[in-house]
């Protein structure tokens, strides 16, 4: 029998769901891959503690240092301090190859800010740290969406968008992921009625042309028309679409497939999934928290650790 990939797991935000996600779905996960939590037995045991449930015998922490007391639903510094210090530890575990692949469970980015963290969230955080242009991709096997701006404000979308660094980025996607066909979807209304609406849409449509002569198959297809291109009829063709901009594609994923989504990092020389959801914090240590979107984070790692 195959033996189980690792899997270094950081714990997220401590005054969110994260935490109580991994205790519910520890003897699940431990079936799929051996986890390692990136949080140290003092941290861990206090949240069990609000929990009211009890640190399981295998479940395996890799010591982050740092201790504060946690408060449910709270932003705070030391909170945002110790979700960072979780993810870094997991990274340098992949780094330095001591596991298979690395699950984040929901970050903070006010809190990140208040601890004097300069990323706005693990992609821009990875980015950095090897010095590559990651692709955030959110979604299920139904629906995937990858995202060409992320976390900039929506005056400055119109201004990101030239026919170079689209081409290039739909270039880098094909080589991360082979999906096809992939629709690619306009930035105004009506894909900009022929201009009439706005004119960014032949910059995509030549994009589009550049990525699908450099490839040379018909991958992309597009600009197409933002409101119906998540109907019924539209996700039976596309089961992948690139949006111009984080809400754009989000809004309508999260409508459709928000329980079972995942985010995956691509483009990294590690495997980076993530839940697609936040911290929760309305609901935190009240055992409400749903756990299907991190089982799912998890079954794509170890799939991507097997292509």
């Amino acid at each position: 029998m195959q033996a189980l990939k690792s899997v270094a797991i950081s714990v997220g935000d401590l005054g969110g769901v994260g935490f109580e996600i991994a205790l519910k779905a520890h003897d699940t996960i431990k079936q799929l891959c051996k986890p390692l939590y990136c949080i140290n037995d003092t941290m861990a045991h206090q949240a069990a503690a609000l929990l009211h449930r009890q640190i399981p015998n295998d479940f395996y922490m890799f010591k982050v240092s740092g201790e504060f007391t946690i408060e449910a639903g709270k932003v705070s510094s030391q909170s945002g301090r110790y979700s960072y210090d979780s993810f870094i530890a997991a990274v340098e575990l992949a780094k330095s190859k001591t596991v298979d692949a690395i699950v984040t469970l929901p970050i903070h980015k006010e809190a990140w800010m208040m601890a004097g963290i300069e990323y706005v969230g693990h992609t821009d955080a990875l980015r950095d740290i090897f010095k590559s242009e990651a692709i955030m991709m959110l979604g299920c096997e139904k629906l995937y969406v990858a995202l060409y701006t992320e976390h900039i404000p929506l005056r400055h979308v119109a201004e990101s968008i030239s026919v170079e660094r689209l081409s290039n980025f739909l270039l880098r996607f094909h080589k991360s992921i082979h999906r096809s066909p992939v629709g690619v979807l306009g930035l105004n209304p009506h894909a900009g009625d022929h201009g009439v609406l706005g004119d960014e849409e032949r910059f995509i449509e030549e994009a589009i042309e550049i990525a699908n002569r450099a490839i040379g198959e018909n991958i992309f297809e597009g600009p197409l028309v933002p409101d119906v291109a998540f109907t019924p009829h539209a996700r039976e063709r596309y089961k992948t679409i690139v949006a111009m901009y984080h809400d754009q594609g989000l809004a309508p994923l999260k409508a459709l497939y928000f329980d079972e989504g995942i985010n995956v990092s691509l483009g990294l020389p590690i495997i980076r999934t993530s839940v697609d959801h936040g911290t929760a914090f309305d609901i935190a240590y009240q055992n409400k928290a749903l756990i299907l979107s991190y089982i799912n984070a998890i079954k794509a790692s170890i799939l991507l650790t097997e292509s």
